[in-house]
C-alpha cells in the first residue's frame, strides 16, 4: 500500500478535498486502483448531527455513514462506493480509545495521546486502506486528507500520527503533499510568503513537504515556483499550479499539464503509465443547449446542496445541456417565480421552515406542467400536496410538520429512537419498480439499489386512497412506498431516496437524466410557443 497524504495552509476552504480527489483520478486514468480517506478533526462522531448551514452538506455512504461532503466528491472523482471507516473523526478515534481502555486492553498503562491515541489513528488510517472497494479489489494507493489548517489544535494528533507513519513506512511508500494560498497582491503579482510560513508550521511538527500544490487565480510562473522551491525545499519541478476553473471537473486535466502525475510516480515508484483519456472525454463535452432549473429551498448556501449541484451537472453533460440553477428561497417563494424556469426540483431537508412555500411552488410545478423532481422531502410534500389538492384530504401534512391529517409518518422503528446520531433510516436499500412507469424507463429495470435518509414515510393508511386519485406509487421496499408520479404529467417524479448520492460523471443519476431531458423538451416547447405568438 502506498500512501498520499494531503494537508492544507494558510486558510480553509482552497478546495484540499477537490485536489485530493483529482490526485487520485489522475492515478485511476493510469490504472491504479485508488481508495480514499478522509479524516476531520473535530469531536462529533460523524457529520449526522451538524448544522448543514455550517458545515455543508451531510453526504450519505452506502453503508449508512454520514460524512462529510469531500467524501461525496472522492466518490463521484473515483467511481468508487466508499464506506463509513473511509472518515476518520477525532469523535470516534477518541471513543475507540476510551472503549479499550474501559476493557482493560491496555493493561493498566497510563493512557495518553502520545502513543495511544496516535497508535488508534495510524490504525484506523491503515484498516481503512485494506478495506475492499467495489467487486473485493483492494487499493494499490490510499490518498489520506488532513481536514482542517496547518497550526489547528485540532488537527495536533492526526498530524503527529502522519509523522510517525512516515517514518515508519520505506521512503517510497509515503508522500506528502500541502496545499496552500498563492495571492495576488494589487500589483498582479503571486506572493509566496504565506506558502513559506505555511511549510516553516509543518517542519515544526516534523513534516516535510514533497509536493507543493499552490492554489491561486491564475497559473504561478516559473520563477514563483523557483522562489517557493528555495524557501521550501521542494524542488521546483513539484511546486504544482493550481489555478481556478469553472468546473471542479476540469482540475484534474490541469494537473496533468503541471506534470503532477510525473512527480507522483516518480516518487512512489510507480510505472507512469500512459493516462486513459476517456474521463477526461466525458468532462469535456461540450454544451450545445441550456435549461434553467428551480431548486426550492430554505437554505442559501449552495454547499448544503452540493451533490444535486453535480448530479445535474452529469446529467446536463451527458445531454449536451448546461444547467444553470436559480435559487429560490422557499419562505419567500411566490407562482410568478417559476415563470422563466424550464423545471422545479425540491430538495431534501427537515423542520417546517419553508415547507408551504415548497408546497407551493410542487402545485405549481403539477399544474402549470413543468418538469418537477422531488428528492426525499421533496417526495414527502409532493404526496402532501397532492393529498390536500386532488384527493381532497384539505388539512393534510406531516407528523413532523405540523397537526392535522398525516398523509407522511414518523416510521415504526424511529418511534423507540432516543438519540439523534446515526438512527435515521441510512444508506443502500434494494427497491423494486413497477414495469410500464415513467421511473423504470429511466432506470431501464425494475431492481434499483439507492441511498437513503431519512426518518418519515407515506402512512400506509392513506395510499389506496392518493391513487384512487390518480397518483402513481411507482416504486417501494417492501410496504415502504419510494417514488410516486404522474401519469398525464410530462415529468413528474418524486423520491423518497437521494439519487443524488449515486451520481458521477460517467454514471449519471436516471432521475436528474430525466428530469433534464423533460426541461430541454419543456423549454423547446415554451420557445416554439412564443414564436406562434410572435408571428401571430
Amino acid at each position: 500500500m502506498k500512501y498520499i497524504v494531503v494537508t492544507g495552509g494558510v486558510m480553509s476552504g482552497l478546495g484540499k478535498g477537490i485536489t485530493t480527489a483529482s490526485i487520485g483520478r489522475i492515478l485511476k486514468n493510469r490504472g491504479y486502483e485508488v481508495t480514499a480517506v478522509k479524516i476531520d478533526p473535530y469531536l462529533n462522531i460523524d457529520a449526522g448531527t451538524m448544522n448543514p448551514a455550517q458545515h455543508g452538506e451531510v453526504f450519505v455512504l452506502s453503508d449508512g455513514g454520514e460524512v462529510d461532503l469531500d467524501l461525496g466528491n472522492y466518490e463521484r472523482f473515483l467511481d468508487i462506493n466508499l464506506k463509513s471507516i473511509h472518515n476518520i473523526t477525532t469523535g470516534k478515534v477518541y471513543r475507540n480509545v476510551i472503549e479499550k481502555e474501559r476493557r482493560g486492553d491496555f493493561l493498566g498503562a497510563t493512557v495518553q495521546i502520545i502513543p495511544h491515541i496516535t497508535d488508534e489513528i495510524k490504525q484506523s488510517i491503515r484498516r481503512a486502506a485494506e478495506e475492499p472497494i467495489d467487486g473485493g479489489r483492494k487499493a494499490e494507493i490510499c490518498l489520506v486528507e488532513v481536514g482542517g489548517t496547518v497550526g489547528d489544535i485540532e488537527s495536533m494528533p492526526f498530524l503527529e500520527a502522519i509523522r510517525q507513519m512516515h517514518g515508519e513506512l520505506p521512503r517510497e511508500e509515503m508522500i506528502l503533499v500541502h496545499v496552500t494560498l498563492v495571492p495576488v497582491d494589487t500589483m498582479g503579482d503571486h506572493k509566496t510568503k504565506p506558502t513559506q510560513h505555511s511549510v516553516k508550521a509543518l517542519r515544526e511538527l516534523g513534516l516535510q513537504p514533497d509536493i507543493i500544490v499552490g492554489r491561486s487565480r491564475e497559473v504561478l510562473s516559473q520563477q514563483t515556483k523557483k522562489k517557493i522551491s528555495a524557501f521550501t525545499d521542494v524542488p521546483a519541478k513539484a511546486v504544482i499550479s493550481a489555478k481556478d476553473v469553472p468546473d471542479i471537473y476540469q482540475i484534474p486535466m490541469e494537473l496533468e499539464k503541471e506534470g503532477l502525475a510525473d512527480v507522483v510516480c516518480s516518487y512512489l515508484g510507480l510505472e507512469n503509465r500512459q493516462p486513459d483519456p476517456a474521463w477526461y472525454r466525458v468532462v469535456s463535452r461540450e454544451y450545445t443547449n441550456r435549461v434553467t432549473v428551480a431548486i426550492v429551498s430554505k437554505y442559501g448556501i449552495e454547499d448544503v446542496y452540493m451533490s444535486i449541484k453535480e448530479a445535474l451537472k452529469h446529467a446536463g453533460r451527458a445531454l449536451s445541456t448546461e444547467v444553470n440553477i436559480q435559487w429560490l428561497d422557499a419562505e419567500a417563494f411566490e407562482p410568478r417565480d417559476l415563470a422563466d424556469v424550464d423545471g422545479v426540483l425540491v430538495p431534501g431537508g427537515f423542520g417546517k421552515r419553508g415547507i408551504e412555500g415548497k408546497i407551493q411552488a410542487i402545485r405549481c410545478a403539477r399544474e402549470e406542467r413543468k418538469p418537477y423532481l422531488g428528492l426525499c422531502l421533496g417526495f414527502q410534500l409532493a404526496v402532501i400536496e397532492y393529498a390536500r389538492h386532488v384527493a381532497g384530504i384539505e388539512d393534510a401534512t406531516s407528523e413532523e410538520i405540523d397537526e392535522g391529517t398525516h398523509v407522511i409518518a414518523l416510521l415504526p422503528e424511529q418511534e423507540e429512537v432516543s438519540e439523534l446520531g446515526g438512527t435515521m433510516r441510512l444508506g443502500n436499500c434494494s427497491i423494486t419498480l413497477k414495469e410500464g412507469t415513467l421511473v423504470a424507463g429511466l432506470y431501464g429495470g425494475t431492481s434499483i439499489v439507492e441511498r437513503h435518509r431519512h426518518r418519515y414515510e407515506v402512512n400506509p393508511a392513506f395510499i389506496a386512497d392518493l391513487e384512487a386519485a390518480g397518483l402513481v406509487f411507482s416504486g417501494f421496499c417492501g410496504q415502504r412506498m419510494e417514488v410516486c408520479e404522474i401519469p398525464d404529467h410530462p415529468f413528474y417524479l418524486a423520491t423518497q431516496f437521494h439519487p443524488e448520492f449515486r451520481s458521477s460523471p460517467t454514471h449519471p443519476s436516471p432521475p436528474y437524466v430525466g428530469f433534464v431531458e423533460a426541461c430541454k423538451k419543456n423549454k423547446s416547447t415554451q420557445n416554439q410557443v412564443a414564436e406562434q405568438n410572435d408571428e401571430r
